[in-house]
């Protein structure tokens, strides 16, 4: 029998995603990004200066921490404090890479950007939530960034959003969670621009090998899911 989602939703049905903006108050760009159950808070800092391989280089740098709060899933998990977990470190080198491949930091100049995304509610695809948020609190930081003189124009080369893609019973399904992740057999995360060029894929088969022709697959339904994402981020950023 066919897979039959928790949510009844179409294979190709992306969870609904939501920005909220504005989530706090400090931040030169803050926004709440949902994806179905899955909540990560993302909030952009700029400070001047760089680090001491990029001085006097004349160019920006961009760097992400990531981190989930304790009861953000069902079973509630010990605060990681000086040494990070292996998985939290992965994660938050995959945001910071995904970012800084949207940037020209010629433009940015020697300033730095920090992307925190806090997950406050897990239910699958956090890392996809927190990179897909995060790149809409960097566009909305750096508006303010050329609004006010701060920069004479925008270094955003093109949008980053990223997306799971899973093979459940040999067959692909679009954006899991947490049930469909824990049932699929091979699991993908894929994160691509706006024109669809990838930055990164991971993929892991947790039971069996996959083919080349199954991550074809995978890919176009991640190319599905990209471009309405993509749409979703450029019309909450047009509004700020």
């Amino acid at each position: 029998m066919p897979w039959q989602r928790p949510d009844d939703r179409p294979f190709d049905r992306l969870r609904p995603i939501r920005f909220e903006t504005e989530y706090t108050r400090y931040s030169a760009g803050s926004v709440l990004a949902s994806c179905g159950d899955t909540k990560v808070l993302c909030n952009v800092t700029v400070q001047e200066g760089v680090p001491k391989f990029l001085a006097g280089s004349g160019r920006g740098w961009l760097t992400a921490e990531y981190r989930m709060l304790p009861q953000a899933t069902q079973e509630r998990q010990q605060r990681e404090f000086l040494k990070l977990s292996g998985r939290t470190q992965e994660i938050q080198r995959l945001i910071g890479r995904s970012l800084r491949s949207s940037l020209d930091f010629s433009v940015l100049g020697e300033r730095t950007i920090l992307v925190d995304a806090d997950v406050i509610q897990a239910d699958a695809g956090t890392r996809c939530c927190a990179i897909t948020g995060g790149y809409v609190a960097l566009a909305l930081a750096v508006k303010k960034l050329v609004s006010g003189g701060i920069l004479e124009r925008s270094p955003i080369l093109y949008p980053v959003a990223a997306v799971s893609v899973g093979l459940i019973d040999g067959e692909p399904f679009l954006d899991l969670n947490y049930i469909e992740d824990m049932k699929a057999e091979v699991d993908c995360n894929v994160v691509m621009t706006g024109n669809l060029d990838l930055i990164e894929i991971q993929g892991t088969a947790e039971e069996k090998p996959f083919s080349r022709a199954r991550l074809n697959r995978i890919l176009d339904l991640a190319e599905i899911g990209i471009r309405e994402i993509c749409r979703q981020q450029a019309a909450i950023v047009d509004l700020a």
